[in-house]
């Protein structure tokens, strides 16, 4: 690394995605000056993304780039870019000359769950189960406050292996969350069991993505964000490769992780409580918004508002 000083007009650039392996003789001043993190854009920043992509293809003057682009939220520079790749597939797929806002709409849920596998069929007992299941998770969203709001839900299964899905999104960035939004986040993650049981008074595997997701925001708020009466601001994890997804550690004895599992337990324990108590309030509308879907298979955010609120649409009469 010595003689770098002698060379000019010679710049060095470097990237990792492990950081915290590099030798120390690296990262000492006078050999890379500059550590310039790239972490995953923002709002602003996905939308200029998709600008930037959106000129190599032909796409309508009335795409709002900025409601794509809160759709996308979390998504990376390759993602945002295959969004727009898919759009423009779909466009050819179905003969039109440039891609709409229908298509950068469906190309983001292709990126998050795959393609829709309509080869798929499932039974009548199953599509109901998957409609109960997803109507679950949208009703206890929607009876909760600061939840993001319901902007689709759908039983068509994809390639990912989702029977069903129902997608939320925020109105505006959160860079900070409270311990009640997270709560109410499990909370809506419970829901879709929490239906099934009350309905079908059994229970499926279709939970597990869900499960999967709870107990990880359990533990976190618990062992890393400082969320619990119990061990206050204490760390019991460590998070390291953080920008390779985080791989957690304990950083406890096992006395204290055994009380931790319990903890967690308790929590999501008591978050399915709570929405099993929501969607009992509200058994009315949980039938009535999971015929809906079961018969249209998707629902936009706003038809389920409209049935919440109002009920389900008067049927035209034919004359």
């Amino acid at each position: 690394m010595d003689g770098f000083d002698g060379s000019r007009g010679v710049v060095i650039l470097a990237a990792t995605n492990r950081p915290d392996s590099l030798d120390p003789a690296l990262l000492r001043p006078g050999r890379f000056d500059r550590r310039i993190p790239v972490e995953l854009p923002d709002l602003q920043g996905r939308e200029e993304i998709l600008k930037v992509h959106a000129k190599k293809i032909k796409i309508a003057d009335s795409v709002d780039f900025h409601e794509i682009a809160k759709a996308a939220a979390g998504a990376s520079g390759a993602e945002l870019a295959n969004v727009v790749n898919e759009a423009a597939l779909r466009a050819v797929r179905d003969g039109r000359r440039f891609a709409t806002q229908a298509d950068m709409e469906e190309s983001i849920e292709v990126v998050i769950a795959g393609y829709q596998k309509k080869n798929r069929v499932l039974s009548n007992k199953e599509k109901l189960i998957v409609s109960y299941h997803e109507i679950g998770h949208a009703l206890v969203a929607a009876k909760q406050t600061d939840s993001a709001p319901v902007h689709k839900i759908t039983i068509i299964p994809r390639t990912s292996g989702a029977l069903g899905y129902t997608m939320q999104v925020d109105e505006k960035e959160h860079f900070l969350m409270s311990k009640e939004e997270l709560e109410n986040k499990i909370a809506t993650l419970t829901g879709g069991r929490a239906a099934e049981e009350l309905i079908f008074h059994s229970i499926t595997t279709g939970a597990s993505n869900d499960i999967e997701q709870a107990t990880k925001l359990a533990r976190a708020m618990i062992s890393q964000y400082g969320m619990s009466e119990e061990f206050g601001m204490v760390a019991l994890e460590n998070i390291s490769n953080q920008y390779l997804g985080g791989d957690a550690s304990l950083a406890c004895s096992f006395e204290t992780q055994t009380l931790l599992d319990k903890k967690v337990i308790a929590l999501i324990r008591q978050q399915y409580e709570k929405a099993t108590k929501i969607l009992t309030e509200n058994m009315a509308k949980l039938h009535e918004l999971a015929k809906y879907l079961y018969e249209n298979e998707t629902i936009t955010g706003e038809e389920f508002m409209n049935i919440l609120e109002h009920g389900l649409p008067v049927p035209k009469m034919i004359e």
